[in-house]
């Protein structure tokens, strides 16, 4: 008899269930339910998620603010047989409590080896071994990015504690290889190296997965947390895939064990199946009242305030933009503030709705308030700039470091309330020409009140400036409600305008 182990993996579904991005309400190939009627479940198959399922999505906002609704995620994971998930460092975003209730819910088998109980450092997720019917034996490791200690707020995370994942699937490998046919680690983490080419695409610590795939002898290597789509491959004697997020696509992974080792294949899946009809009828009651919550209207404004590209908007400015900082600094009273947009944030319609407020502001940040000097000030600012790259030719673009292995424009910064110039020919560290308050120029030794969201204050896409600076105020509401407020507060709100930068490069 073969043995052979079929996989269905998705992973980074942020809550996307139904064909819908919730910025509008068109239909699109997206979501758990067009994906699960493909997967085809017998006793030799496993269908595996990697995490980031409970935050993302207006329908996962909705569910954590009325939680008497559940966990439709649970539901939908459920009904499609899912054997095992891992966490990922969103899955904590609403606290410990949240997820364990949620872990309640659903079906499937947590595995997170990095995961452990503070109080007494027991493993709260460990890795398993799965018998098929056929006899093969998989062993399967979870783990997830320890950067979660970096970007968390530490009483979402108080129970637990999240160690260094590649030691957690050392160990965990070094006990599961000689028990096993087959071994998986799945990892909520992604490549700080080109698959390819092999080179190096970030130096921090919160992707490591070509470092497994190096030191690490897994057989397979489930990733995610990019949101970058790599096909099912071979690196350094380890297979590895990472589906689309929001469960655009999905991998369907055969497995064959055979004289001499293992063969293994990947395919890739994609949304475009018709949802199961009955379990779109169970789950369609609470997707029309997440609709209709999306549908209320919040405030007015004189005009809209919508998107254009990301590189005008980040040369130029946006209304977007002014309106978010206005809200901030109002809410934090602080002198300056700096916003960051999601990858995808449309905007405000003129009369505006919880739809552009959820779909333009994604996040589960809170506003802090720091006291930084002038000369943190230029430091930060400065960093910001390596959002930009020149051509050949000289013009400006946005550099592929923030495009590739993952879309990272929320790591590009907008400061409001002070005014600079930066010229991107000039060496890092140079790169700030002027900079000033209130038309002074700005001292190194002036300092100045700063809000911005709990994320960036951590240090958070690679900003450390951020952490040496006192911190004056810690938020206690999220800033998509501060933003509801502010355009709750006024009629007919008139947008102001605090920025005041210049983007140029005066190569010669």
């Amino acid at each position: 008899m073969k043995q052979q182990l079929k996989i269905y993996y998705t992973s980074d579904v942020h809550g996307y269930l139904f064909p819908t991005n919730y910025a509008d309400t068109d239909e699109k190939n997206l979501g758990l339910l067009k994906c699960i009627p493909s997967f085809q479940k017998d006793g030799n198959t496993l269908i595996i998620d990697g995490g980031d399922m409970l935050q993302g999505s207006a329908l996962a906002t909705y569910c954590e603010a009325h939680r008497e609704v559940g966990f439709p995620q649970a539901t939908v994971l459920n009904k499609a047989g899912y054997d095992f998930v891992t966490l990922g460092n969103h899955d904590v975003n609403f606290g410990t409590d949240y997820l364990y209730d949620y872990l309640q819910a659903l079906d499937a088998t947590c595995l997170c080896e990095n995961i452990l109980d503070r109080k007494n450092g027991a493993k709260k997720f460990p890795a398993t071994i799965k018998t098929l019917e056929n006899g093969m034996k998989v062993g399967i490791v979870g783990v997830v990015t320890d950067y979660i200690n970096v970007w968390e707020k530490a009483e979402h995370i108080e129970d637990i504690l999240i160690a260094d994942p590649f030691e957690a699937a050392k160990q965990a490998l070094a006990e599961l290889k000689p028990q096993v046919d087959v071994s998986i680690c799945l990892y909520h983490g992604g490549f700080e190296k080109d698959v390819k080419t092999g080179k190096v695409l970030s130096k921090t610590s919160e992707n490591i997965a070509y470092k497994i795939c190096e030191e690490l002898d897994f057989d397979v290597l489930l990733t995610g947390h990019q949101h970058l789509l790599i096909e099912g491959q071979e690196l350094h004697g380890t297979y590895i895939v990472q589906p689309s997020n929001m469960a655009l696509t999905y991998f369907e992974l055969s497995i064959e064990k055979v004289a001499d080792g293992l063969t293994i294949a990947a395919e890739i899946g994609r949304a475009d199946q018709q949802p199961d009809s009955a379990l779109l009828a169970e789950l369609q009651p609470l997707e029309t009242k997440v609709q209709h919550w999306l549908d209320q209207s919040i405030g007015r404004l004189e005009t809209a305030a919508l998107a254009e590209d990301k590189r005008t908007m980040a040369l130029k400015g946006s209304p977007v933009v002014e309106l978010v900082g206005a809200a901030q600094l109002k809410a934090s009273q602080a002198q300056l503030t700096v916003v960051s947009l999601a990858n995808t944030s449309p905007g405000f319609h003129q009369n505006v709705t919880m739809r552009d407020v959820i779909a333009t502001y994604p996040y589960t940040n809170q506003l802090i308030t720091l006291k930084i000097t002038g000369a943190q000030l230029k430091q930060v600012i400065d960093k910001n700039t390596d959002y930009f790259a020149l051509n050949e030719q000289n013009e400006i673009i946005i550099s592929p470091h923030f495009l590739y292995p993952k879309v990272e424009h929320y790591h590009y910064d907008f400061f409001l309330g002070i005014s600079y110039a930066v010229d991107l020919c000039q060496p890092p560290g140079q790169r700030v020409t002027a900079l000033s308050y209130q038309q002074q120029p700005v001292a190194d030794t002036d300092e100045f009140t700063l809000a911005l969201s709990d994320y960036r204050a951590s240090g958070g896409g690679g900003f450390p400036t951020y952490q040496e600076c006192p911190v004056l105020k810690e938020g206690s509401q999220e800033i998509v409600a501060m933003l509801i407020d502010y355009l709750k507060d006024q009629e007919n709100l008139s947008i102001p305008q605090r920025l005041d930068y210049q983007i140029s490069a005066s190569c010669k």
